[in-house]
This record gives structure tokens, sequence and C-alpha cells, in this order.
């Protein structure tokens, strides 16, 4: 165990979509340092390898499985594949997520429309219902979080189905949390603002001081503060929160003149 965790999350399994990159790779390693033997999940195996990696050499435990996260056959490999390695499941962070075409929506195919659903609204609904098919009968309740963002209550040019994609997982969690609740399994939202990844900066480095300048904090956001977030959610110090969305952005979204 890395001598900078706090064993939180001791004898714990948790999966983590969308973790060889950003967001997803800081939570896997924040989890790991907790204690928790971590399932990291992404279409791209070799990110996944080199983030399983860095988790085993500061003492971690981390299995990597490939899928795709809108394919239940995937899905069902991945809880599957979690179970026989780890013999229990914990917590699930769905996190993998694309951007998709930034667009007005007369200029979008269908595809695209299409393709940002499947990702990031149904594989996180795929995701869900296949951890509670283990978690509930298990009994030992935990934790489900999901990566939504600040775009579910706002908007810019180009994001109508990437937003209703996020919005959509923000009234998803409360029929949700109706039904794990009474198991003990609480089921939350995250809601980036902007921040600090490689999907932010495949726009360009130039676009990073004006939306820090926005935010009533003066910074774009990093990995690490989605993660404590993720962290803090699946810790028993949240023990009385589900069916939230935690927008986490800075003050990014305040209204009003800057």
């Amino acid at each position: 165990m890395n001598d900078k965790g706090h064993d939180r999350l001791s004898g714990k399994v948790a999966i983590i979509t969308g973790a060889g990159s950003g967001i997803g790779e800081a939570t896997a390693r924040t989890f790991a340092r907790e204690g928790a033997k971590v399932v990291l999940v992404g279409r791209r195996e070799a990110p996944l390898q080199a983030n399983a990696s860095a988790i085993r050499a500061a003492g971690g435990e981390a299995l990597v499985i490939a899928g795709d996260v809108a394919r239940a056959a995937d899905v069902a490999a991945i809880i599957e594949g979690a179970i026989e390695k780890f013999g229990r499941l914990d917590y699930v962070f769905n996190n993998a997520g694309i951007q998709g075409k930034g667009a007005p929506i007369i200029e979008m195919e269908e595809e695209s429309f299409d393709e940002l659903i499947a990702i990031n609204l149904k594989g996180p609904w795929l995701m869900t219902r296949a951890a509670l098919r283990v978690m509930i009968p298990a009994g030992r309740g935990g934790a489900i979080v999901n990566t939504s963002s600040f775009l579910s209550v706002a908007a810019t040019v180009g994001t109508s189905v990437y937003s209703a994609s996020k919005a959509g997982l923000d009234a998803m969690i409360l029929a949700l949390a109706l039904e794990a609740g009474p198991h003990g399994i609480r089921i939350n939202n995250v809601n980036p603002g902007v921040i600090d990844t490689p999907m932010l900066r495949a726009h360009g480095e130039a676009i990073i001081p004006p939306l820090a300048a926005r935010a009533a904090l003066g910074r774009v956001g990093i990995p690490q503060d989605i993660a404590d977030a993720v962290l803090w959610l699946c810790t028993d110090e949240a023990s009385f929160i589900t069916g939230q969305s935690l927008l986490i952005d800075g003050g990014f979204t305040i209204p009003g003149p800057r």
C-alpha cells in the first residue's frame, strides 16, 4: 500500500471506466492509494495497461479489461471479470464518455447522435444494471458514481446532443437512487466544469486562459479535483447522499457579468 493512502477503501473493489487518461486515470490511482482493488476499463488497452503498471508500482492491485460500455456483451464481461478476479464489487465509476462532434444541429449527422447517446447515457445505464445485479444480492451496499457535466445545466453552440446525454444522466439517477437505496447502494453524479484533460487540450492550448478567467476561482480544474470528489462520494463520509448531481466547476457557471 502506498504510504500516501489512508486505507479508506481497504478490501473494496472498484470498476472505473474511461480509466486510461484524464479523470478516470486520476480516480483509479486515487482509489488504489486508498486500498481499493481497481478494475480499469476502456476501449484502448495500451493506456489502461500503462495506468495499471503505475498503480502496481505504487503497491496497488489493478486489473485491465478492454471493452466498450455501450455493448451489453462487453459490460457483462467486465462485471464477470471483476468478480472472477477479486470476488466482489463495491463501487462503480461510470466515467467513460465522448465529447463527439461539436456542431450546430443542422450540421450534425444522425450517427453522431447515436454514438454520443450510446456511450454517454446507455453505457452508464448498462454498467449500472449489470453492477446492481451483482451488488444487490451480495448485500454489502456500495456506491455508483457517473461522470455528468456542467453542460447538463448550461450550454454552448454545438452541444445539443452532448448536453442532452449528460442531462439524461442527471435525471436517470433519481429513479436509480430510489431503486438502489433500500439495498444500501448510493448513486450520484459528479458534474465537472472545465477540466484540464486531453479532451480539453484537443481544442488547443489557447482555449485554456479565457476559460480559467471566467471561473470564480480563476483556474480550470485538474483531474484530481474530480477524483477526490468521486472518492468522497464512495466513502462513509457521504453515507447519507444519494440521487445528487454535484457540480464541480470552480464557479464557472455562476451567472452574471465578469
